[in-house]
């Protein structure tokens, strides 16, 4: 299922929820593990310039600092990365997205593990906003199709089994994406697969429980033709009901079926000519206590101009789009 897992990290006093998650992933694989901690740079003519960790001074980053902070990060975990599992860490100074859509490209990665917000919001003087997942994530959902989870603080540490899936389903190709990955993870770790759509439930009085009643089976109807084709082989519940916020009856939807694990299409979007992630991902991630994976369609990936990606891309001539999880394979 994976081979190579990244986890990016900018905690460098204790332990980060998505490290440990990224670490119990990969020694359940066999896989190799990725730590990528990014000295954020504090200008964008100079990359090297950043923040001491401990100082909070700015310097100029350098390659014993770099070593320093890389042996800090072995010392925290330390526990974690003692066993078998096979790991390598990274220090770069650069803007987190953009590092780490580098070396999970350079890596060829099958799953990128992030936290919902940096933990340098309070330092770098932002707000964050009730809702919002953070710039980085952002960065790399728009930009990367390979699968992105993306793990709370409270989300606990024990339930990694991934035995109960939550597919949000609006019909759309990102979610159809969503879906061939879902059922290849079910597969996997022998899950049960909870397909889930909302209706929306308009708020007129002339809207009757018959009106209901019927746009439950058109939506029950429409939801097992979307899916059926690709549940083979697999346990599965179908779910639909009415709403008014999607990303609320997700979250219900969890609760209800005791899963611990959500899929969903990233619903790239452009408005005013600038790109963002769906709100009902953002949303969803920021509140879920399990968590959430999300996987973009391929064609609304936002064009990433970088020379060392596109070497890397032409020298390993890789298909990177998401029919690598479907039926629909391309030969290698």
């Amino acid at each position: 299922m994976f081979k190579r897992i990244l986890a990016a990290s900018d905690v460098l006093t204790g332990m980060d929820t998505p490290v440990l998650t990224a670490a119990k992933i990969a020694e359940r694989n066999n896989a190799k593990l990725y730590i990528l901690h990014v000295l954020e740079s504090a200008s964008t003519e100079n990359r090297h310039l950043i923040k001491h960790f401990r100082t909070g001074e700015d310097i100029i980053t350098t390659i014993d600092y770099e070593k320093g902070v890389k042996t800090q990060i072995e010392k925290i975990y330390k526990d974690t990365l003692q066993s078998s599992l096979k790991y390598e860490i990274k220090v770069v100074p650069g803007f987190p997205w953009e590092e780490i859509l580098r070396w999970s490209r350079e890596k060829s990665t099958d799953l990128i593990v992030l936290g919902p917000h940096s933990t340098r919001a309070e330092e770098k003087k932002v707000v964050r906003m009730v809702g919002k997942i953070g710039s980085t994530v952002e960065g790399v959902i728009m930009h990367e199709n390979c699968p992105v989870m993306i793990v709370n603080p409270t989300v606990p540490k024990k339930p990694l089994a991934f035995k109960k899936i939550m597919v949000s389903i609006d019909f759309s190709r990102s979610c159809e994406c969503a879906l061939c990955f879902a059922v290849k993870f079910a597969k996997k770790y022998n899950s049960k697969l909870f397909p889930f759509h909302m209706i929306p439930v308009p708020p007129l009085p002339k809207y009757s429980t018959a009106d209901y009643e019927a746009d439950i089976d058109s939506a029950k109807k429409r939801l097992k033709e979307f899916c059926h084709e690709f549940l083979e082989e697999i346990d599965y519940e179908y779910n639909v009901w009415g709403g008014t916020l999607p990303h609320l009856e997700i979250l219900k939807c969890v609760e209800k079926k005791d899963a611990d694990l959500i899929m969903m299409g990233s619903h790239t979007k452009e408005k005013n000519g600038k790109w963002y992630a769906g709100s009902v991902v953002e949303r969803t991630s920021y509140r879920s206590n399990c968590p959430v994976v999300t996987v973009t369609d391929p064609e609304v990936l936002l064009p990433w101009e970088n020379s060392l990606t596109a070497k890397i891309q032409a020298q390993k001539g890789r298909d990177r789009s998401i029919r690598v999880f479907s039926k629909k394979e391309k030969p290698e």
